[in-house]
């Protein structure tokens, strides 16, 4: 009787394709181009359903159903060279970049306060002539630089006590987030505070001061709760949306409509009901509903898995790094962009309070994009510096652009 094939034999099959995912996930440059494949992935879906999802909308306000899905080409066209910068800056760019990048976003939120646009209850934008600018948004990705930087600079001598890690982090945390808070933007402060609780973290905080921590985060929100009575309102919603479907729950009940009726496989692109006036926010906060409206279950899955493999190789980036500071800034980067996909798509589906911020890199926001992008450019730096990645980077030659700037004559040698 002769012996079975290994991968013939029961759970052979199997195992095998587990030794070979594990030796695809052990290759140097798994993190480089999982970061910039589900990147391009979500941002190519996010402009296919903005201009699904705005076009009612936009013809019915300005005429021209592509007026929106234009501008937001306009933000992926500046963010996507923003992106390839940020993934060719050495470390210390990004060192120095958080305490800038902290100051103007304070300056920036102190002009929200005085100056800024209240539209739906939340006062967030600037207006700069045509364009609207989110003070807030750039704020995550300083808070991200600053805090990593801060940390890393107390932990390299060795172990530091717990409360060292506070001063001045918590302070700068509080000033950031005071100043969200007093525009009236709770989703935006939430994802502070998990930039915030990801740097601590890592860093090796105690749980007591995780505690101690939502704690007083659980005591700001019903603060929050009680001077904006809109909140309470949308805390109703939430907690019974059917029962005033009208009302406080009408865009809970609207979104869920929306996905409910897609389905397995959705009812096609550009073939959503809901968006015509149904859902409010369509482009945006609630692009999700349409996205599972038009594609379905299948399609909200994909969604889901890009953003869970985008997490996980921004952790992949955190494990393996030597350096303190990318390790921290690349687990806050990860804490922040699928936090806030988390939120947001929580929020649709009924699970979370609806906070109203948008879905990264989906969502229609030039001002959430461009700051997403700068941080997953950050992140494919990062991974160009794990172990091997070099070596296989200079295995592998040079890319596209590389060549196209060689044949041009402008990377330093004139063309052959």
């Amino acid at each position: 009787m002769t012996a079975q094939p290994a991968a013939a034999a029961p759970g052979g099959w199997a195992r095998a394709q587990l030794a070979s995912l594990r030796e695809l996930l052990g290759r140097p440059l798994t993190s480089y181009y999982l970061v910039l494949g589900c990147s391009a992935l979500l941002l190519a879906l996010g402009l296919m359903m903005v201009l699904s999802a705005s076009s009612i909308e936009a013809l019915q306000k300005t005429g021209n159903p592509f007026y929106w899905f234009m501008k937001q080409s306009m933000s992926v066209a500046l963010g996507i060279p923003l992106m390839w910068v940020c993934s060719r800056m050495p470390q210390r760019f990004f060192r120095l970049a958080g305490y800038p990048l902290m100051a103007v976003s304070i300056i920036g939120l102190l002009m929200v306060i005085f100056i800024g646009q209240e539209l739906l209850g939340a006062q967030r934008w600037i207006a700069i002539g045509p364009i609207s600018v989110q003070p807030s948004e750039p704020a995550k990705l300083g808070l991200v630089l600053w805090g990593a930087d801060l940390l890393a600079r107390k932990a390299r001598g060795g172990r530091i006590e717990w409360r060292h890690l506070l001063i001045p982090l918590m302070p700068g945390t509080a000033i950031i987030a005071v100043l969200v808070m007093l525009g009236r933007d709770l989703g935006t402060t939430i994802v502070l505070m998990l930039i915030f609780l990801a740097l601590l973290w890592v860093v090796g905080a105690p749980v007591r001061l995780f505690g101690g921590i939502l704690g007083l985060l659980a005591m700001a929100t019903v603060v929050m709760i009680i001077v904006e009575p809109y909140r309470l309102g949308r805390l109703t919603g939430y907690l019974r949306p059917w029962e005033n479907a009208q009302g406080t729950g009408f865009q809970a009940v609207q979104g869920l409509m929306a996905i409910g009726s897609g389905g397995w496989f959705g009812l096609g692109l550009g073939s959503s009901r809901q968006k015509w006036d149904w859902v409010p926010h369509a482009e945006s906060d609630f692009i999700f509903s349409i996205l599972g409206e038009e594609l379905g279950l299948m399609g909200t899955l994909v969604v889901i898995a890009l953003f869970g493999l985008l997490g996980y190789a921004g952790l992949r980036i955190a494990s393996r790094a030597r350096d303190p500071f990318i390790r921290l800034s690349a687990a806050a980067s990860v804490a922040w962009i699928v936090g806030q996909a988390i939120v947001n798509i929580g929020a649709v589906i009924g699970v979370f309070p609806i906070t109203g911020i948008p879905l990264p890199l989906v969502s229609y926001g030039g001002s959430a994009l461009l700051p997403t992008l700068g941080a997953l450019g950050m992140l494919l730096s990062f991974a160009k510096r794990e172990p091997g990645a070099a070596e296989a980077l200079a295995a592998r030659g040079p890319g596209p652009a590389a060549r196209a700037l060689s044949w041009l004559g402008l990377n330093g040698r004139a063309r052959r």
